[in-house]
C-alpha cells in the first residue's frame, strides 16, 4: 500500500471547473493555454498557482509513472463519452494517487453513513488519530474536504463546521464504474469484497447501479475470483 507521503500531500482546494479543463487538456480536447488562463484568473499568487498546478498534474496532466496507463484509461472513457462524470473521473485519479485523499474520504463515508451527516470536528479527531496532531495534516483535510464539497459530494453548512452528504451521482451504466473500482483497489492496496464494494466508504459520492459482479467481469484489468469462504472478490490483474 502507498504510504502518506507529504511530499505529494493534496495540499491545494481544487475546483471541479480547473480539474475539467486539465482532464480536457490530457484528452487533446483542450490547451495548456486554457487551462493557464483559467488559473491566472483564480490565484494572484505565482506561488499558489504553482502548488495548484502540481495537484493538478498529479490529478491528470502528469500523472506518477505507475499510473499513467489508469489515467490515460479515464481519459479514454472521457474522450469516448465527454458526458461522463468528471467529479467521479477526478474523485478516482485522487484516490488512486492521493492517500491522504482517500482516508478523508473513508472517514467521512463512515461517519455520514448512518445519518447522513457528521462534524468536520469528527473528521479532524479521526485523522489526528491516525497522523498525529500536525498542522500539515489538519489543512491538507480542510483541503480535501473543501474540493469535496466543490466535485458536488458534500455540503458544508454552518460555516463549514458540519459536514452533509449530497444525494449520490448515478453511474449506472456508464464505463467510469469498473474503473472507479480500481481507485479504490488502487488505493486499498488490496482484493475487495464485490458484495461490499457498492458500500464502501471510498466510494460514497457515487451509485454504481447494475450487477457489479457483471460488471466487473468484464473490465481486463480486473480479476473476479472467490475466496476461501466462498465470497467473490475483485483484484487488479497481475
Amino acid at each position: 500500500m502507498k504510504s502518506l507521503s507529504p511530499q505529494i500531500g493534496f495540499d491545494r482546494f481544487i475546483q471541479l471547473e480547473w480539474a475539467r479543463v486539465a482532464l480536457r487538456v490530457r484528452a487533446g480536447m483542450a490547451s495548456i493555454e486554457e487551462l493557464t488562463e483559467l488559473l491566472d484568473a483564480s490565484h494572484s499568487e505565482p506561488a499558489a498557482k504553482k502548488k495548484t498546478r502540481t495537484v493538478l498534474n498529479r490529478l491528470w496532466l502528469e500523472p506518477l509513472p505507475e499510473l499513467v496507463s489508469f489515467a490515460d484509461r479515464g481519459v479514454r472513457i472521457y474522450r469516448d463519452a465527454p458526458e461522463s462524470s468528471v467529479s467521479a473521473l477526478t474523485w478516482g485519479m485522487a484516490l488512486a494517487c492521493y492517500p491522504i485523499f482517500g482516508r478523508v474520504a473513508e472517514i467521512v463515508g463512515r461517519l455520514t453513513a448512518l445519518q447522513g451527516e457528521c462534524t468536520s470536528a469528527e473528521v479532524h479527531r479521526r485523522m489526528a488519530e491516525v497522523y498525529g496532531e500536525r498542522e500539515g495534516t489538519r489543512r491538507m483535510t480542510n483541503m480535501v474536504l473543501q474540493s469535496q464539497a466543490d466535485w458536488g459530494a458534500i455540503d458544508r453548512p454552518n460555516k463549514g463546521k458540519q459536514i452533509v452528504r449530497k444525494s449520490p451521482i448515478d453511474l449506472e451504466g456508464s464505463p467510469v464504474v469498473s474503473w472507479l473500482v480500481e481507485a479504490c483497489l488502487r488505493h486499498a492496496g488490496r482484493a475487495l469484497s464485490v458484495a461490499t464494494i457498492e458500500a464502501n466508504p471510498l466510494l460514497f459520492p457515487f451509485r454504481l447501479g447494475g450487477s457489479l459482479s457483471y460488471i466487473l467481469s468484464g473490465c481486463e484489468t480486473l480479476d473476479i475470483r472467490v475466496d476461501s469462504a466462498g465470497n467473490q472478490v475483485v483484484a487488479i490483474s497481475s
